[in-house]
């Protein structure tokens, strides 16, 4: 077998990532984020500018104890018209507690003049001497040369004369910037190849932004051309666009052959079964829901409604899967939906824990039954939890815990004590429990009609309360199906324990808004004593098909 390459993962979520539109983080967070990063195989994990901000001088105050991974510091060359030992932000990174410092500097002259109003020569200057301070401290040196590859097409002497002296000056990895985001794949293996005659690729890094939906792409071109050190961000994090994504260039060099064939990374078969849940964690952490459709670690990245292909995917999933989704931690998917054949029906039940045997008549009247209610606009695909409910009710497994006898909503406008003319929801909730005669009855204010209605519900389920004491409603989605005075609506909830992390995914249709709210809500609150063991002594019937 050849020798293959190593190639060198650089991870900048922690900095490059913080940049983010709404991401904001802790210096906690940064410790948690850079150990998963760490016990993954990322090679060089950066984490932030320290002196910049208070977040990242506490961060470098207390570096994290990496098993692997090299923590690294980002900065800037020094600035012009002072020396290495005379600019306070230089010093802050040299005297920093990483082993590593990656320095951004300019590589195209048009910023140099224009951005740093300094000379050429003055802009080389200070690429030499920083990296060659850096070096000097025992320190491992980087340029991140930054708007490399415009620079390049607008002047080819210039952009290789900065590249050139910071791997002279002693830099380990010389990094390639596109900037911009604008560069595309044919260009990035054309300028990269030419560099190469004069920076070793061995030295030679790339650092894509994903503005024309190309990073992962010119990634794997720089790669290709002689790159041995790739940058990106966990779940493509970033400004603008975001950074080439890690949680998918990491799968590609592990489980595409030629790659594979080609090249030697940090993370190996067994740490890349975490990448899901890291990428997944990730998400978590910054309070949004993870991207279903995100390659390798999304929800949907594995997952089929066509019945003709859900059969087939059954029988030979290695034929319909570019890889086996347990080698990134994922799992197949094969959805229930008004596309769905009997497969998708079994796979799904087989997903839930549901012993069916195949040849149960009940396995098709629970497929009609789906495709009855997805023709009133239910959707299953979304909403693993209702499905399951619909499942065990057919099977008779679900007990009835509780029945609303009824519920009201009042939205009012009127002054609070202050004189401020405010909207105020209040919801009432009476339900009876099973085994007992009294009703319980509810009242809740909350911030609109579904929230008021949701903690109303929620408040008092009697011997039941213990156990969705920490169940709270995290996401909340409408959609309108048909038009005019008799819309339809189906309403899609997200709940979750705050103890445990669980999530769970329920659905309500009715031409009411507030009533399918109610049901997806009901359902959700089923759904989570079912699954805690709770007890009663009368089985639930089948749901009734939308509301009026």
């Amino acid at each position: 077998m050849p020798k293959r390459d190593r190639l060198y993962l650089f991870d900048t979520t922690l900095r490059d990532g913080a940049q983010t539109q709404g991401v904001d983080f802790s210096a906690a967070d940064k410790r948690r984020i850079a150990e998963v990063l760490d016990d993954l195989g990322i090679d060089y994990v950066e984490g932030g500018y320290p002196g910049a901000n208070d977040t990242d001088t506490e961060f470098f105050a207390e570096p994290p104890a990496f098993k692997s991974a090299t923590f690294t510091a980002f900065g800037m060359t020094k600035r012009a018209g002072r020396s290495t030992a005379n600019d306070p932000g230089f010093l802050a990174v040299v005297k920093s507690s990483a082993p590593a410092v990656c320095l951004v500097a300019k590589a195209w002259d048009y910023h140099v003049r224009v951005a740093l109003g300094i000379t050429n020569e003055e802009n080389v200057t200070g690429v030499r001497e920083s990296v060659e301070a850096i070096a000097a401290a025992g320190k491992e040196p980087m340029i991140d040369c930054e708007h490399f590859f415009d620079g390049y097409k607008a002047n080819p002497a210039y952009a290789l004369e900065v590249a050139k002296t910071a791997y002279e000056a002693g830099a380990r990895w010389v990094v390639l910037c596109d900037t911009n985001g604008g560069t595309l794949p044919h260009e990035i293996e054309r300028i990269v190849g030419e560099v190469v005659g004069h920076v070793p690729g061995s030295h030679l890094g790339i650092h894509t932004h994903n503005d024309t939906e190309q990073a992962v792409a010119n990634s794997l071109a720089a790669i290709r051309a002689g790159c041995r050190q790739v940058q990106g961000t966990l779940n493509g994090l970033g400004e603008r666009c975001g950074n080439a994504n890690l949680t998918s260039l990491i799968p590609s060099l592990l489980l595409k052959p030629d790659l594979a064939k080609a090249f030697q990374i940090g993370v190996s078969k067994e740490k890349l079964k975490r990448l899901t849940a890291a990428s997944r964690l990730l998400d978590e952490m910054l309070n949004r829901a993870p991207a279903r459709q995100a390659p390798y670690v999304g929800e949907s990245a594995f997952a089929t409604k066509a019945g003709i292909h859900a059969s087939a995917i059954l029988k030979e999933p290695e034929t319909y899967e570019h890889v086996p989704p347990e080698s990134v931690g994922n799992q197949r998917r094969v959805l229930v939906s008004n596309q769905a054949g009997k497969s998708n029906i079994i796979s799904e039940l087989e997903r839930l824990g549901i012993k069916v045997p195949k040849g149960d008549e009940r396995i098709g009247q629970l497929l009609e039954e789906v495709k009855q209610r997805e023709a009133l606009g239910y959707a299953y695909e979304g909403a693993d939890a209702s499905f399951e409910l619909l499942a065990r009710r057919l099977l008779g497994e679900v007990p009835e815990f509780f029945t609303v006898d009824s519920f009201r909503v009042i939205v009012e406008k009127r002054h609070n004590a202050v004189g401020k003319f405010i909207t105020v929801s209040e919801a009432s909730v009476r339900v009876l429990i099973d085994g007992e005669d009294e009703p319980l009855w509810s009242v809740a204010e909350g911030n609109g009609p579904v929230n008021a209605l949701d903690t109303a519900l929620r408040k008092d389920l009697g011997r039941y309360q213990d156990l969705i004491r920490d169940v709270e409603l995290v996401d909340y989605k409408v959609r309108i199906l048909t038009g005019g005075t008799e819309a339809v609506t189906r309403v899609l909830v997200e709940s979750r324990d705050k103890a445990s992390g669980l999530r769970w995914f329920t659905v309500g249709v009715s031409p009411n808004i507030v009533d399918a709210s109610f049901e997806a809500l009901t359902d959700a609150v089923t759904w989570k004593l079912l699954h805690d063991g709770a007890r009663s002594s009368r089985k639930s019937p089948v749901a009734r098909r939308g509301r009026s």
